[in-house]
C-alpha cells in the first residue's frame, strides 16, 4: 500500500479507534477506561503492528501514529489543553512497545517477500 494513504488510513482509524474506547468506557480520555491496560492498549500495540505491516520500511511509523492518535481524541472530548503536555510524555513512552511491534511486523513482511 503507498505510505501516504496508509498514514491517513492509520491516522483515522486510530482516533476513531481511541473514540471507540472513550464511547465504551464512558470516558473522555482512552486511558481513563477501566479496560485500558488489560484490553484497549494491547489491542492498540496489535493493530500498529498490523499497520507496520502496511508502512514496511517506514513501519515504526504505525506504532507513533496510532499511539498518538489518542491526544486529538482527548482534546475533542475533554476540550481543555491543561493536560496536553503530561499527554503527550504519556504517549511517548505508550509508543515505545507500539512502534517496537510494528518495526517487528514491517520486518517479518519484507523478508517473506
Amino acid at each position: 500500500m503507498p505510505r501516504a494513504p496508509a498514514i491517513v488510513l492509520l491516522l483515522v482509524g486510530g482516533a476513531l479507534y481511541w473514540q471507540g474506547v472513550c464511547h465504551a468506557g464512558g470516558v473522555t480520555e482512552p486511558w481513563d477506561a477501566a479496560s485500558y491496560w488489560r484490553l484497549w492498549y494491547p489491542l492498540s500495540v496489535l493493530i500498529a503492528a498490523s499497520g507496520g505491516m502496511l508502512l514496511r520500511r517506514r513501519a515504526w511509523l504505525a506504532g507513533a501514529i496510532v499511539t498518538f492518535a489518542q491526544l486529538p481524541v482527548m482534546w475533542l472530548n475533554a476540550g481543555t489543553a491543561e493536560s496536553w503536555i503530561v499527554g503527550v510524555a504519556f504517549c511517548a513512552a505508550l509508543a515505545i512497545p507500539a512502534v517496537l511491534a510494528s518495526v517487528i511486523a514491517g520486518r517479518f513482511v519484507r523478508r517473506q517477500a
